[in-house]
């Protein structure tokens, strides 16, 4: 018997926020997974960060030459990511977010540049605008 997919009127909808991170230390995409969870667990609980359904898409940390990467500037490193979270819910994702400064000993601060309705349009405008 064939599973039936679910109809687009069910499905979840999803935001994508742009997040543009700096870090005193380097961060590697499992840190910044956990530093958003904690973020958002010490701010609203996890009885309502279940409803967000977040999931790190994707983790640029300049290595792989899709936005200018200038290692350690002003004893920083910086990276950029794009998250997902459910419709109506940014706002609240992106409170949890300004909540974060410290992770395990490292300062961090986390930025929203954009949100968009898919990962692709999200990367071609915020993130590498000029590879269009």
């Amino acid at each position: 018997m064939k599973l039936k997919i679910l109809p687009p009127t069910l499905r979840p909808n999803y935001r994508y926020l742009i997040l543009d991170i700096k870090s005193e230390k380097p961060l590697s995409k499992n840190e910044l997974i956990s530093a958003i969870w904690e973020a958002s667990i010490h701010l609203y609980g996890e009885l309502e960060i279940s409803n967000f359904n977040l999931w790190l898409m994707r983790f640029f940390d300049g290595k792989d030459n899709i936005f200018k990467y200038e290692e350690n500037v002003n004893n920083f490193f910086y990276y950029k990511a794009v998250l997902r979270c459910q419709r109506n819910f940014e706002e609240k994702v992106r409170n949890s977010l300004t909540m974060l400064y410290r992770y395990k000993g490292k300062k961090i601060a986390i930025s929203t540049i954009g949100k968009s309705g898919t990962v692709k349009s999200a990367v071609n405008k915020f993130i590498n605008p000029l590879n269009k």
